[in-house]
């Protein structure tokens, strides 16, 4: 390996991967949502946030959606 390298006549572009990135979100859950997935993080060895995400993107990918009847 060199001690030096010369970066000024590297030419700048645009990273390929950004809209692969993630979106950092705000969101308000409640503590026993919470609680299970990180009791599911526990024993599947995944971080809660990644199962979170896992869980919605299953839902987006399947289009389900929410069947909840409001009683007056």
């Amino acid at each position: 390996m060199r001690k030096h390298y010369d970066f000024s006549k590297m030419k700048a572009r645009k990273n390929p991967y950004v809209k692969l990135l993630k979106q950092p979100v705000t969101l308000r859950l409640d503590r026993d949502t919470v609680a299970y997935f990180k009791g599911l993080a526990v024993k599947t060895g995944l971080p809660y946030q990644q199962l979170i995400n896992l869980y919605l993107r299953d839902c987006a990918v399947s289009h389900r959606e929410l069947a909840m009847q409001w009683r007056p």
